[in-house]
């Protein structure tokens, strides 16, 4: 499928219309997805809301541009002019999440905004209340140390047979999460780009990726869940991943200091939901729950 573009703003950014009749829906993917992982959520909230999803800039089939959050916001307000989309909602997973959050803060018109687990990168001490100082700093160093290896591992050109194995795992994936295999398969491969040699590439480029994983690890979100004027409902993961697990109390820290901080915002238009036996990848393990908690959230905020 050729999405189209919305040409207006400074990047092009590639959009997907579920249609349907109701008030309309932004929905953001994570970093380093596309709008195609946000297929099935899509589908499940598209009875209730007109929702769109969009390739955030450098994924995709979108523009690329520097990371800045002013003008990512500029990129999704572009969006929901080109389509008229009057006072949308968002929502969005991860750094969708976070975009999410910080829609809310800008745009106190917004019916609603709900950030699945769209928390900052976990990289600084001050994320670890309760830790001995000493053992954050070791172990924020071998997190560190484990996304450095991973993302100059993706900003390698893949071989033939490194993609053949990249597609086997998308497909292993996919069967972890009960989810179909051609939606991985399909959303791996539009972040591709094929290379001059046969090789082929992952978007986000490396420039952009470490743009992303700065802006992450430097935002603090608690002013934005202070200033928002919309309802904002925040669902938290509440597992480990099979990748964080290695460093579970580091993880299962953050998500306490996390919880500690967000119980002093003490702002009425800001909901957190802990859910119960979810992980970061609630999107593809519950997508029928959450679109159930979204759409009652959404409709809950507009009849207030």
């Amino acid at each position: 499928m050729l999405d189209p573009l919305v040409s207006s703003g400074r990047v092009p950014i590639a959009y997907r219309d579920f249609g349907g009749s109701g008030r309309p829906l932004l929905l953001l993917h994570g970093a380093g997805g596309n709008l195609v992982q946000m297929t099935t959520l899509a589908e499940e909230l598209r009875p209730v809301h007109r929702v769109v999803t969009v390739d955030l800039r450098g994924h995709g089939r979108s523009g690329d541009g520097p990371w800045q959050w002013d003008d990512v916001l500029d990129d999704l307000a572009a969006v929901a002019d080109g389509l008229g989309l009057d006072r949308p909602a968002v929502v969005g997973v991860s750094l969708g999440g976070i975009l999410a959050a910080l829609w809310a803060q800008r745009h106190p018109e917004c019916p609603g905004a709900v950030s699945l687990d769209g928390n900052p990168t976990l990289s600084r001490p001050e994320q670890l209340a309760g830790m001995d100082s000493g053992q954050a700093a070791t172990e924020l160093a071998k997190l560190r140390a484990a996304f450095d290896g991973m993302a100059a591992m993706l900003a390698e050109p893949l071989t033939a047979e490194q993609l053949t194995a990249a597609l086997a795992g998308q497909q292993a994936m996919a069967q972890r999460y009960g989810a179909d295999p051609d939606d991985w398969v399909g959303a791996f491969e539009r972040n591709l780009v094929p290379c001059d040699d046969g090789s082929s590439r992952l978007r986000p480029g490396p420039e952009l990726t470490g743009q992303m994983r700065e802006a992450m690890g430097t935002l603090d979100l608690v002013p934005a869940y202070r200033d928002t004027r919309c309802p904002l409902l925040l669902v938290l993961a509440t597992e480990d991943l099979p990748e964080q697990e290695p460093f579970h109390e580091l993880y299962a820290t953050y998500r306490r200091a996390t919880t500690e901080r967000l119980a002093d915002v003490g702002n009425p238009y800001l909901r957190v939901l802990h859910l119960a036996g979810a992980s970061h990848a609630m999107v593809a393990e519950r997508p029928s729950e959450l679109a159930a908690l979204i759409t009652d959230f959404l409709s809950e905020a507009a009849h207030h």
